[in-house]
């Protein structure tokens, strides 16, 4: 797989960390936001993979290890599924789109391969065929169609344009939020992926220089997400990471569904528990210029009751950075994954890079997020009343 053409645009800086291979902006990268955020701009996800499932059995076979109710997916619509393994922990993300004889998977580049992999294996004598196109072809992102259309025309089997369209802003009603929808930022998260050929990928730099669209890079793309609180497998995800801790029962899980890999933990903590953690959004003090890493601690400071004279507060950590970014509304922002029991109103501190950087943290999945149903409590054996 050759380098992107957008690489070879004016300006173009390469994106560093799991963005590697496409540019991270252009020069601005707050005006690379604005433009993408207004629908005038396009983003280039070459670095993503595609997958094609083909045969008869595809959708059925995938509804069965998923989280996400696939078995009727109609030609051209969107939906995201988790793969997760016994323990409910999450392995792979995808971003599906079916053109009526194959469906379309849309996953992060680092897990193209191990899920290509994964699912080769549990074929078994079902009728499905699966292949990693990646070499073959690319993604590019927007906030509207008509930003793609001005780069370049969808692959269209079958008639079909492989547009996946992210339903993170309009939740199902089998899905679960644990953020309130007044007032989430999702509304105005309108993301599309679109799959291309890679030669296509050429084509769509040219325009950009052609000025018939406007570009950002993967910087813009990454402040409008976070904004949005919407998780990423290549950020947010660690290896002990469940959906409820990241809200993502909102887009990529069916309630309706069961018999998959993990079902019992989604169902078990929705029902009776609450999330181990959960996923803030974090508005930074900007003072000091510093954009936390992924992996920076995130810690809550305890002052005792009567300290002594000269005694610094106790320092324990609640968390770590996921994502950051310096939004051009918000500021300085990140996404973090703190304790449960960890209070909204506790001031936080991010240590990065040798400096400590207060934080004010906005709730995605409360602290006091309950039972989704009501289990009634049953009394001791020997106690009469």
């Amino acid at each position: 797989m050759t380098g992107s053409p957008f690489m070879g645009l004016d300006g173009a800086v390469p994106a560093e960390g799991v963005d590697s291979g496409v540019p991270g902006h252009y020069g601005n990268p707050i005006v690379e936001q604005r433009r993408l955020e207004r629908g005038e701009a396009i983003v280039d996800l070459s670095d993503r993979g595609v997958l094609t499932v083909a045969g008869p059995d595809r959708l059925t076979w995938l509804h069965s290890m998923a989280s996400q109710a696939l078995d009727r997916l109609a030609p051209g619509a969107a939906a995201e599924a988790l793969f997760l393994d016994a323990s409910g922990r999450i392995e792979h993300v995808v971003h599906v789109v079916d053109d009526g004889e194959t469906a379309w998977l849309i996953v992060e580049g680092a897990d193209a391969a191990p899920l290509a992999a994964f699912l080769d294996r549990m074929r078994f004598m079902l009728r499905v065929e699966v292949a990693d196109r990646t070499p073959e072809f690319g993604v590019l992102g927007a906030m509207t169609t008509s930003a793609l259309d001005a780069a370049a025309a969808a692959h269209d089997p079958n008639g079909i344009a492989l547009d996946w369209v992210d339903p993170w802003a309009e939740p199902a009603p089998t899905a679960h939020r644990y953020a309130p929808d007044a007032g989430h930022p999702a509304s105005g998260w309108h993301w599309i992926e679109r799959i291309v050929p890679r030669a296509a990928l050429a084509d769509a730099a040219a325009a950009v220089r052609a000025g018939r669209v406007a570009v950002a890079g993967a910087l813009a793309a990454e402040a409008l997400r976070i904004a949005a609180w919407r998780p990423r497998l290549a950020t947010e995800v660690d290896d002990r990471s469940i959906p409820h801790e990241l809200d993502w029962l909102r887009s990529a899980v069916d309630l309706g569904k069961g018999c998959y890999k993990g079902q019992e933990t989604v169902a078990k903590v929705l029902n009776l528990g609450r999330p181990p953690r959960r996923l803030v959004l974090l508005h930074l003090d900007g003072s000091d210029t510093v954009l936390p890493a992924r992996g920076d601690l995130v810690v809550g400071e305890k002052v005792r009751p009567e300290p002594a004279e000269g005694e610094a507060p106790e320092r324990r950590e609640v968390g770590r950075i996921t994502s950051s970014a310096m939004h051009h509304e918000l500021g300085p922002v990140a996404l973090a994954v703190v304790k449960r029991a960890v209070p909204a109103d506790l001031p936080l501190i991010v240590e990065s890079h040798g400096i400590d950087v207060a934080a004010a943290q906005v709730e995605i999945v409360p602290a006091d997020a309950g039972a989704a149903v009501d289990v009634p409590r049953l009394p001791r054996l020997g106690v009469r009343k």
